[in-house]
């Protein structure tokens, strides 16, 4: 029987088809990057391009046909954008997939969900899975946790099917899209300076993406899990955001400086970029969210993974870091850095 891995092309999904493909499992991938998707072609592995946002019933019926377990790690993924888009991806593509998978009696639902919904802009510690902020932060964050109401319903009407939620903080690895090259990018724009809030001295849980596969396998194989549980993942080494930074770019070769910024002033140019990014209709290269998460302290509470599904990082922070560096070597990821 076939793991299906939505979201293939992005970084999470793509560590995750590559895994089980090196595990000799058959796996199907979907997503939108055609590029990303030949590349896993050319490997050997299954891929279906698939827009989850805007594909007809008869698209997924044929995702799923033949499919024992569902990694559903699509999601947009982003600070910034409109409403209706992140409903679109994160909800009704979410929903409609889960239900459709739980009618054709897909054994097990596993769904990447996110610590976004905890932030609140304030320093958090040992954050547990049922804590909740006032209002949620952004348009991302608020269509998560609306996904996760919807798993949780169905869950409720689908006893064949378990649907568990995983919550992975500050994902980095091989094929990460997101977070390394912005960094990057703003070392280039800035002939390598990297400005921060408090000058980095966030203290952070971080992931590296073999560990959320790890997490996503465990989910997929433990026997006792109640369906609709969600759980906290991340590497539980917490670390300070310079240090981690400095570390990786020093293994990268790249020469950075980092520049402390008062928060407050950073804060105002992000909702002054926000303001302009609402009339131009172009992302913002600041946001509100994005210092935030820069500024302040947050870290996960992961003892419910360690009891529940078994859950132990297979790769500590300084083998990720030194094993990410080594890809975006190999692969010219920080080449003209």
């Amino acid at each position: 029987m076939t793991t299906l891995v939505t979201g293939a092309t992005g970084g999470l999904g793509r560590n995750a088809v590559e895994w089980l493909a090196s595990q000799q499992q058959a796996v199907r991938g979907s997503g939108r990057n055609l590029a990303a998707g030949a590349a896993l072609q050319a490997q050997g592995i299954e891929f279906v391009a698939a827009d989850l946002a805007t594909a007809q019933s008869e698209e997924i019926d044929r995702l799923l046909d033949g499919v024992e377990t569902v990694w559903h790690c699509a999601a947009l993924s982003s600070p910034w954008g409109r409403y209706e888009d992140f409903y679109a991806a994160n909800v009704t593509a979410t929903t409609r997939l889960a239900g459709m998978a739980a009618m054709r009696g897909v054994r097990r639902f596993i769904h990447i969900s996110t610590p976004s919904i905890y932030f609140d802009y304030r320093h958090r510690a040992n954050i547990p899975e049922t804590f909740r902020p006032a209002r949620f932060v952004n348009h991302y964050a608020h269509t998560k946790a609306l996904a996760e109401e919807g798993i949780r319903a169905l869950a409720a009407r689908h006893p064949r099917t378990t649907f568990v939620m995983l919550r992975p903080r500050g994902i980095f690895g091989p094929h990460d899209r997101v977070l390394l090259p912005r960094i990057l990018r703003v070392l280039h724009e800035r002939n390598g300076r990297l400005p921060l809030p408090r000058g980095g001295a966030a203290r952070l849980d971080l992931t590296y993406a073999g560990n959320v596969v790890h997490a996503m396998q465990l989910a997929t194989t433990r026997a006792d899990i109640v369906s609709g549980e969600a759980f906290n993942i991340t590497n539980g080494e917490p670390v300070m955001l310079r240090e981690t930074l400095a570390a990786l770019l020093a293994a990268l070769g790249v020469d950075c400086r980092i520049v402390a910024l008062p928060y407050p002033v950073l804060n105002f140019v992000a909702r002054a970029m926000e303001a302009r990014a609402a009339l131009t209709g172009k992302e913002p290269s600041f946001t509100r969210y994005g210092m935030g998460a820069l500024n302040y302290d947050m870290t996960l509470d992961i003892g419910k993974a360690w009891r529940v599904l078994g859950y132990r990082p297979v790769v500590t922070m300084d083998e990720g870091i030194a094993a990410t560096a080594l890809r975006m070597r190999k692969h010219g990821d920080a080449h003209g850095f």
